[in-house]
């Protein structure tokens, strides 16, 4: 532990803008055998001392490139069972050949005929976001359960969100006729920075952290977990049997029963799925303890999530909001928030209802999501049936 609090004294004095070379040769050996669990460590500090995940972000690129040759030599054994994680690793692969395919692009001498070739090249990075969302809803939540100091996990969902609005804003700048090429170039090397950054903090820490903590048992379970997502740019060949198992229902003990009827756990889990809402519970310790499986999910969750606390479910930018719901809901002063928001097209209408017993004790939080598009462009009536 004596490292690792002399490496975030370290990254402290040079945030602090202290001489650089003077505390590389003052820190130089803990510098040179750093491991990837070790960062983990030194980043989950400097979140228990205080810092946010975007005052982080600011000079973490200068914290790996320090750390770079002892992260870049460390050896590890992948586990066994290697499909989840191959997966991530081909997915990473592709997409840098897609970046490769878009740098070729940007030597295109005329303006108007590379904006007009760079714009679908770049659209497509978009394909890549399922690959951040699988490390969220499955790798994550494995991990945040393993050990303590992978909270620090969630600089590297922030890092998702920021690399996401860089993709975003080279899109919205190519297809905008009055922004200068300059800006344009710009934009698209910042997004090969994060890209290929986030790449590059996968392979160093994040995938050697995971392969050494994580049992065999587990990554079975993730890359079960998988086959609801999907896998950008590779060829996946799907196991039927993974995929039938990883949506069984387990049906075989007990029968709901209250005042107003009575269902099997089978009939019960039918209802609960055929309902066109996403609906999660978080119960009153703030721990995830149930979703649906509709058939068109809005928000992706995995079996990963069940026990982990809802403020690591959340993109951190956000956390505060949900945060707030909670707390609110606990104290007894509001029973309900609505939101809605336009997402992929769709109007989703996202509602939190407060849980209470008889007593009126806070016993958690059902989150409900529904894609009200068509709902909300209803006219009029219709009293007869009329099939879509």
């Amino acid at each position: 532990m004596d490292k690792i609090n002399r490496l975030i004294t370290y990254i402290k004095r040079l945030n602090s803008r202290e001489d650089g070379r003077s505390l590389y040769l003052e820190y130089k050996g803990d510098i040179d055998t750093v491991t990837p669990q070790e960062a983990f460590e030194i980043f989950h500090g400097l979140l228990q001392d205080g810092l946010k995940e975007n005052e982080i972000l600011v000079f973490l690129d200068k914290i790996i490139n320090v750390f770079f040759e002892s992260l870049s030599n460390y050896r590890y054994q992948r586990p066994k069972n290697d499909n989840f994680l191959m997966d991530l690793m081909l997915e990473n692969e592709e997409i840098k050949k897609k970046i490769e395919g878009i740098k070729v692009v940007i030597r295109e001498p005329v303006p108007s005929i590379r904006r007009q070739k760079l714009l679908p090249l770049v659209e497509e990075l978009k394909e890549f976001y399922p690959h951040y969302t699988k490390k969220e809803n499955i790798l994550f939540p494995y991990l945040e359960k393993r050990m303590e100091k992978f909270e620090g996990l969630t600089i590297m969902w922030a890092l998702h969100d920021e690399v996401k609005r860089e993709i975003e804003y080279a899109i919205e700048l190519i297809k905008d006729p009055a922004s200068e090429d300059h800006a344009v170039n710009v934009a698209i090397a910042e997004m090969f920075f994060g890209v290929l950054g986030l790449v590059r903090k996968e392979e160093l820490i994040l995938f050697p952290s995971a392969s050494e903590v994580l049992e065999e048992h587990e990554w079975y379970d993730m890359h079960k977990q998988s086959y609801e997502y999907e896998f950008p740019y590779i060829q996946k060949t799907w196991d039927p049997e993974l995929i039938k198992e990883s949506m069984a229902v387990d049906g075989s003990t007990g029968t709901f029963r209250t005042e107003t009827g009575e269902l099997t756990m089978d009939q019960l889990a039918l209802v609960f799925n055929s309902l066109p809402v996403d609906m999660t519970f978080v119960d009153e310790n703030n721990k995830v303890r149930f979703f649906t499986r509709p058939k068109d999910r809005i928000f992706p969750r995995s079996p990963a999530i069940i026990g982990r606390d809802v403020k690591n479910c959340h993109p951190p930018d956000s956390v505060h909001i949900v945060e707030e719901i909670v707390d609110s809901f606990r104290r007894g002063e509001r029973d309900t928030a609505t939101f809605w928001i336009n997402i992929k097209g769709k109007k989703v209408l996202i509602q939190y209802f407060a849980l209470r017993d008889d007593s009126g004790s806070y016993k958690g939080v059902i989150e409900v999501s529904q894609d009200i598009t068509e709902i909300s462009q209803l006219q009029g009536e219709r009293r007869l049936l009329q099939w879509d």
